[in-house]
């Protein structure tokens, strides 16, 4: 399926980006990079990802290391919602 990504998992990426940068610049590129292959990957077979129905209906996640990758399957394409660390209070991210 076609893969979009909302504009708050941007911000997520570029946040997380960031962070990783204030230390590794070079590492913070190319894990941007394989959080983007992972998304990919998803978009390929996202019905084999959790669903997340006490976050919000129709939502899954995917691990990546310490992050969750949370994504919806809609009419046209897998959307990715948001990504965020594990250690979050990732509920209060969907209210």
């Amino acid at each position: 399926m076609k893969l979009g990504i909302s504009p708050l998992a941007v911000q997520d990426l570029e946040s997380i980006g960031d962070w990783i940068a204030k230390d590794n610049p070079i590492r913070a590129l190319s894990f941007i990079e394989e959080l983007y292959q992972k998304c990919l990957l998803i978009a390929d077979s996202p019905t084999l990802y959790a669903e997340r129905p006490e976050i919000l209906p129709g939502l899954r996640s995917c691990a990546y290391g310490r992050y969750l990758l949370f994504f919806r399957v809609l009419e046209a394409e897998v959307r990715i919602e948001r990504i965020l660390h594990g250690s979050r209070d990732i509920p209060a991210h969907f209210s």
